[in-house]
């Protein structure tokens, strides 16, 4: 059933998003922090499916707009995040109980003024900074266009860089859509058997190709991982974690083009110092 509700705002999540995290203990990862927003707000199935932009990215409107609201939120000094994901309030951010949106609207739009920094409009949340998002768009295009077997061993090779054993690709036609295992063991003592899924899609994944996986793997491994290039729905990410069913971990396009960044597979990161100049009219006119 589709809903008529309107889209939250980025500022409207504000308190919601603030409120999710004193429930999460003060700290949480993105995702922590966004499915609790959205269990807050109560948000229908069909709105948090939305893909903010398909052919840019998996990222859904909704997630687009909170990672809008925790900038702000961090701009305004009371949220910060370390470099594994990790969000949480600061010191000052520990005491607010609140804030007025409209305020840290209008501070940090004209903090971003003072600082010359080009920002959204007010009105507008659509225009995202195109140098930050550009990589990530090129390499999903890359990604999908990759042949078959090609994103299977790629992903073989982020398994094994990820510290597991015995990956192997098995693409057997008739093997239940299954593209591969591996062996994950934990301190060198404690190990179990992964089946593994590639999906190269643009659309979402649904909860039926997660209920297809899990039967392929009944009895033939611990759990199961399923990847893909795009997103999935809300009641795929629901069927995956469903109680008394082998547990299937999902990942989608933003998290696999993060792995890839970390893991420096087929990306390259370098830091780009920039020199900036300041006047100091006081100098010139005390000469």
């Amino acid at each position: 059933m589709m809903t008529d509700l309107p889209m939250p705002t980025f500022d409207s999540m504000m308190n919601p998003l603030l409120q999710a995290l004193r429930h999460l203990g003060g700290s949480g990862t993105i995702e922590e922090i966004d499915n609790e927003v959205v269990d807050i707000l109560q948000l229908p199935d069909d709105q948090i499916d939305i893909i903010h932009d398909p052919d840019r990215g998996s990222i859904t409107e909704v997630g687009y707009r909170l990672a809008w609201t925790r900038t702000y939120l961090k701009k305004f000094g009371i949220l910060e995040n370390s470099s594994r994901g990790v969000w949480a309030f600061t010191p000052e951010g520990s005491r607010v109980d609140q804030v007025d949106p409209r305020e840290v609207v209008r501070f940090v739009r004209e903090q971003d003024k003072q600082q010359r920094a080009a920002r959204v409009d007010e009105d507008d949340i659509e225009d995202i900074d195109d140098e930050v998002t550009s990589w990530r768009e090129e390499l999903i295009d890359v990604l999908l266009q990759m042949e078959p077997a090609a994103f299977e061993r790629l992903f073989q090779r982020i398994l094994r860089e990820s510290g597991f054993t015995q990956v192997e690709v098995t693409g057997r036609s008739g093997d239940h859509g299954i593209d591969g295992t591996g062996i994950m063991r934990l301190g060198g003592f404690l190990s179990f058997r992964v089946l593994f899924q590639c999906k190269r899609y643009q659309g979402s994944i649904g909860a039926g190709i997660v209920r297809d996986f899990r039967g392929a793997m009944v009895g033939r491994a611990d759990k199961g991982l399923l990847v893909t290039t795009s997103s999935f729905t809300q009641a795929a990410i629901q069927e995956a974690t469903r109680d008394g069913a082998p547990a299937i971990d999902l990942i989608n396009g933003d998290q696999l083009i993060d792995k890839l960044k970390e893991l420096n597979l087929g990306v390259k990161t370098e830091q780009v110092i920039t020199e900036q100049v300041s006047i100091n009219r006081n100098w010139f006119n005390s000469l």
